[in-house]
């Protein structure tokens, strides 16, 4: 019996002096909330907003330029008076053209009195054939020179209402190309003309971006002074040609909304986006390559652990990785150490990792 009281005492004494292997620490770690992205910015640039109707005009006959009567900026009226020409060229040619007239007047005068004395003479037969044909054909070609005279005093009187420059529209002036003193050739353009009902946005784009423009991308405009003001465009129409020396190609947007603020001449930054597939972007070190295969870690908020997950990759930059299905947003994601986790390890969340 004390035998075997010693040996369960030594028994005892044996289980005592074994200790339970401690909890596994707890690891803290960095991590982020991931976002899935749905659109793809593909840059920003500066442009202006415009108007989508302009024109150049000018003179419709040659001269000096006499007088300006608007500046750039000015609204204008149809009719208003821009500017006009010194018309001394086009008042001689008027006072020549109406001398020309009274002349042929006072000849045509004569042919038909002549003509209507041989048409007497030929009825009471002391008259010839010949004579009256005579007196006939002058009145007809008399007449052919009266219309042609009345002809160039109508244009005379144009050739002088055209040194006045008018507004053929409601317009807002943009640009001058000539100045009071000036001499231009008709046609030649002198002022430029904007119609401000309708807007658009102005930008030059890389040659080589508009060629990998997707169809439906949304450009996003924003006043540059101030860019709560904003609005969307899609494009109306890009140059076919680039410029040659900056190798860009004009865009011209259709503004969705013509915010009040959107004045012509107004600078405006334009953002480029496009809508895609649902993705997520990673920092590069969230992920761990295992046999050849991607995978992250993502974190059980409720029971403080990780676990991996393997994951599809569809671009990788030097810092991040672009990640097309394997992880959803609004979940947890192992930004750093994940060479040292293990499926089930508690964690606890870094308080400075992002939300």
């Amino acid at each position: 019996m004390r035998r075997l009281l010693l040996v369960l005492a030594g028994v005892m004494l044996v289980a005592c002096s074994k200790k339970e292997p401690p909890p596994e620490p707890v690891r803290p770690v960095l991590s982020i909330k991931v976002q899935a992205l749905d659109e793809e910015n593909l840059g920003r640039f500066a442009g202006s907003i415009q108007a989508r109707y302009e024109s150049n005009i000018g003179f419709r006959v040659p001269g000096r330029i006499a007088s300006r009567s608007v500046d750039v900026g000015a609204e204008v009226d149809k009719g208003s008076l821009l500017a006009t020409l010194d018309p001394t060229d086009q008042q001689n040619q008027l006072r020549t053209a109406e001398g020309n007239l009274a002349s042929i007047q006072a000849q045509f005068i004569n042919a038909q009195a002549n003509a209507r004395r041989q048409q007497e003479l030929f009825d009471r037969g002391v008259g010839s054939q010949a004579q009256l044909d005579g007196a006939q054909t002058d009145l007809k070609t008399t007449q052919a020179s009266l219309d042609q005279a009345k002809a160039s005093l109508s244009q005379a009187r144009d050739q002088l209402n055209y040194v006045e420059l008018r507004a053929d529209h409601k317009a807002v002036v943009t640009a001058w190309n000539a100045e009071a003193g000036q001499v231009v050739t008709a046609g030649q353009q002198v002022v430029t003309l904007a119609q401000p009902d309708i807007k658009e946005a102005v930008i030059d784009l890389p040659d080589t971006l508009v060629d990998q423009l997707p169809e439906g991308v949304v450009f996003q405009v924003a006043s540059q002074l101030n860019p709560n003001i904003s609005t969307t465009a899609t494009v109306r129409e890009i140059e076919p040609q680039a410029e040659s020396t900056t190798r860009t190609r004009r865009a011209r947007l259709t503004l969705a909304e013509t915010p009040t603020a959107f004045r012509l001449g107004t600078a405006i930054s334009v953002t480029l986006s496009s809508t895609i597939k649902p993705r997520i972007e990673l920092p590069l070190s969230a992920l761990q390559e295992v046999a050849g295969k991607p995978r992250i870690w993502v974190v059980d908020v409720q029971a403080q652990t990780v676990a991996p997950r393997d994951v599809s990759i569809i671009s990788r930059s030097d810092s991040t990785v672009v990640v097309a299905s394997g992880v959803k947003s609004g979940e947890r994601i192992v930004t750093a150490g994940v060479n040292s986790l293990k499926p089930g390890q508690k964690v606890k969340v870094d308080e400075d990792s992002p939300q």
